[in-house]
């Protein structure tokens, strides 16, 4: 009985965060994009999310010209699916209407050959390669092992070393993609503007001000105050109420 209770509330929610995303596109298609807003709201109120409902959240926000909130969801849905292109796309058009114009320092070295092979896909997607390449292994030994021919033997023999290869680089690749997951903190400033200070107490010497919709990265919390770095390599301390973190 108490199963049937549960799946029926499950149903049930799904049912009414579908209704939800189903009547913000309808109110956002007639143009009415803060209440489709409210709508996508409800339905991430409710504890569902995709990739979706966060591009067309953003996308209601842009509309009503609400710069930090827009930035804020895409950034929610490329969490999801970093690769997106409609969010990418989005997301440069929302960025040209913030204040600051932050340059973004480029990695060189092994470092960067070492994130553009990672980051081609989450850690997640590593995880399920690694699974298949796996798999693949069993079918190769299984071959190796049932194999009247020397030539087939030695085939599947090569394979699986060469497998084994393909599942160390996939594994490490889902550590170190999970590693970057779960370290980098960005975060997007919704004060209209905010001081950055050299400390993180009113009175230290205010560095510099970042105005609504800049993205930041969180390095370090310390009471009401986040020790942020921008894309240019520069650091400072911000208030927490000023930002909002993405993860």
């Amino acid at each position: 009985m108490k199963n049937i209770f549960y799946i029926l509330l499950l149903t049930t929610q799904v049912f009414f965060a579908q209704e939800g995303f189903e009547k913000g596109n309808d109110l956002y298609r007639k143009g009415k994009y803060d209440q489709a807003a409210k709508a996508y709201e409800s339905v991430l109120a409710a504890n569902k999310q995709s990739v979706e409902l966060y591009y067309n959240l953003g996308n209601s926000y842009f509309k009503l010209h609400q710069i930090a909130p827009a930035i804020y969801n895409y950034e929610k849905a490329l969490v999801l699916d970093p690769t997106n292109e409609a969010v990418l796309n989005n997301i440069k058009f929302a960025q040209k209407q913030t204040i600051d114009e932050i340059k973004v320092v480029p990695k060189v070295g092994f470092g960067k050959l070492l994130r553009d092979f990672t980051g081609i896909y989450p850690f997640d997607t590593w995880a399920w390669i690694t699974i298949s390449f796996s798999v693949l292994f069993l079918l190769f030994f299984v071959g190796y092992y049932f194999s009247q021919s020397v030539v087939t033997k030695r085939i599947f023999f090569f394979g699986m070393f060469v497998i084994i290869l393909l599942i160390l680089i996939s594994f490490s690749a889902a550590i170190f993609e999970k590693d970057h997951f779960l370290n980098e903190r960005p975060a997007v400033v919704f004060a209209e503007s905010a001081e950055v200070r050299s400390e993180p107490q009113k009175a230290s010497a205010s560095i510099f001000i970042l105005h609504e919709g800049t993205k930041v990265y969180v390095e370090e919390t310390l009471e009401n105050w986040k020790k942020i770095q921008l894309t240019d390599g520069t650091e400072g301390w911000i208030d927490s109420s000023t930002i909002k973190e993405v993860k």
